[in-house]
């Protein structure tokens, strides 16, 4: 097992990838962090991970040296997230999820646990999954365009006090002009250049993601299903050194 040096990102200015790493055993998801070592820096652990395993695989996985993305997109009652929000607060997390759909009460509530427990921790709001599109908002009832739904959530969201978005890295250069570049972009919907698109309909590379403003772009199957996870790391990250070099944002 190789561990890592944790490296801190204060420049929101900065790019860094996250492995989405949705295995569905641990055995499985140590293996693959055994095998990428130090070609990556953080990790998102998600609802198929932390059902199972809870906060001793987060444990388990910091302990390695890397930065914790946790992915459970929490919505409830103001109450019952704050509460959340406070039972997480011990675990070494460093960017967490909520959904911006849960409204200004409840990301105000789960803004104050926070500040009152876990200062350091960055908290996000999903806007609109990047499984959805105009159709699959329709079904919900949201007559607005993808677009438009994330533009809205995104303005309710900052005002409430999260640190930033998740949200598809096609409304990055729209977000960033309207709410300039404090706010922390998280990008899923990542392809590196060559890899299938799969069940994600709002695409974009590495390149064209960093031209557009992202602060940290997701990335899961290109890695996780590579015959070679750690030379698609490098590989990775020679991509995202060649869009650093070109981008003038």
């Amino acid at each position: 097992m190789e561990t890592i040096t944790k490296t801190e990102q204060t420049d929101s200015a900065s790019v860094d990838w996250i492995l989405a790493l949705d295995l569905p055993e641990r055995k499985a998801a140590l293996a693959c962090l055994d095998e990428l070592g130090d070609s990556l820096r953080w990790v998102k652990i998600g609802l198929q991970l932390f059902t199972r395993y809870g906060p001793d695989l987060v444990l388990q996985i910091a302990d390695r040296g890397y930065r914790i993305f946790l992915d459970l997109k929490l919505h409830d009652i103001p109450n019952t997230v704050a509460n959340a929000v406070q039972s997480l607060a011990s675990l070494p997390v460093d960017l967490m999820t909520l959904h911006g759909i849960g409204g200004s009460e409840m990301l105000q509530w789960a803004v104050a646990a926070r500040n009152e427990c876990a200062p350091e921790m960055r908290l996000l709001a999903v806007t609109v999954l990047t499984s959805m599109d105009a159709i699959g908002l329709a079904e919900i009832g949201v007559h607005n365009s993808p677009a438009e739904q994330v533009e809205r959530l995104a303005k309710l969201s900052l005002a409430a006090g999260v640190d930033g978005l998740v949200c598809s890295p096609l409304e990055l250069a729209h977000l960033r002009k309207a709410f300039g570049v404090e706010p922390v972009f998280v990008t899923p919907g990542i392809r590196p250049s060559g890899a299938a698109a799969n069940e994600q309909k709002r695409i974009m590379t590495p390149a064209d993601a960093i031209r557009a403003g992202t602060s940290y772009m997701v990335v899961g199957r290109p890695i996780l299903a590579a015959k070679d996870r750690r030379v698609a790391a490098q590989a990775l990250n020679a991509e995202l050194q060649a869009g650093l070099s070109g981008n003038s944002f």
